[in-house]
């Protein structure tokens, strides 16, 4: 359930604590409680970069700046800030300085060839809108397929879903600033009654709703969390991926790979 971006910089974090205690055991020092700085220093970067980069989607809603549910995080400027933060922390004549520097600049080099590992594995996976026929409010057949010739975003939602009802106006905003781009929403497992009340009573209208009753979509990209936002190019090609809930600005940023 977790993406693989998040589990790369988890990896990363237990490794930098791993070997700044073994390159610090034999100097007597304990070099967690300045590790620990650095990290809250790199996180703190990370989400003030972005929410600076999409300002404008979050002051319609400023308390969303401190929602980090949203998956908005600016990695570079997180690598950036948590060696600045390294170089305060730590000064020339620390003992504790030289096992935290080369245990950050391992976690560093580590992250580096794990984001190029995982960009080789997508482009060597690269997936198409599958061929699924699911069913329309009216009862037709479509073809997911049949959206190509512009930008998709296949959003897989319940509405047992929480994250999946707190994403829901941002994509219902998107469906009405982007004629350009299909937003689709691909129900998965409820019947339309159901569905079609849930919408009813948020106030909810949206184009593109589709029901996936053996949650066939979920089982064709391997994920089984909802919510899940797919993101497509022109051509049906599968360019990005979110699993778990998305913020306007998240949206607006993953947005951009395929449609500028």
């Amino acid at each position: 359930m977790l993406p693989a971006p998040l589990l790369l910089v988890l990896v990363c974090a237990l490794l930098a604590f791993w070997l700044a205690r073994r390159l610090a055991r034999p100097l007597g020092v304990d070099p967690e409680p300045r590790l620990w700085g650095v990290l809250l220093a790199a996180l703190l970067c990370a989400r003030l970069a972005f929410v600076w980069s999409y300002r404008d989607a979050y002051l319609a809603a400023p308390w969303t700046m401190l929602d980090i549910r949203d998956g908005g995080w600016s990695p570079v400027a997180g690598i950036v800030g948590g060696w600045l933060a390294a170089t305060v922390l730590l000064p020339v004549h620390r003992p504790d300085r030289r096992p935290v520097l080369r245990a950050l600049a391992a976690a560093t080099g580590f992250w580096l060839v794990g984001t190029l590992a995982l960009q080789w594995h997508g482009l060597q996976q690269q997936r198409s809108l599958p061929a699924l026929q699911l069913v329309a409010v009216d009862g037709r057949t479509v073809d997911l397929r049949s959206f190509r010739g512009q930008p998709v975003v296949l959003n897989l939602w319940a509405s047992w879903c929480p994250p999946c009802r707190r994403e829901m106006p941002a994509l219902q905003q998107l469906q009405a600033e982007r004629p350009d781009v299909h937003v689709v929403f691909a129900n998965q497992g409820e019947s339309a009654a159901r569905v079609l009340q849930y919408l009813a009573g948020q106030r909810l209208q949206l184009h593109h709703l589709l029901f996936d009753p053996q949650a066939s979509a979920g089982q064709a990209f391997g994920h089984r969390a909802l919510p899940a936002t797919y993101f497509f190019d022109r051509e049906g090609r599968l360019v990005d991926a979110r699993i778990g809930e998305l913020s306007r600005a998240t949206l607006a940023e993953r947005l951009r790979r395929v449609a500028p």
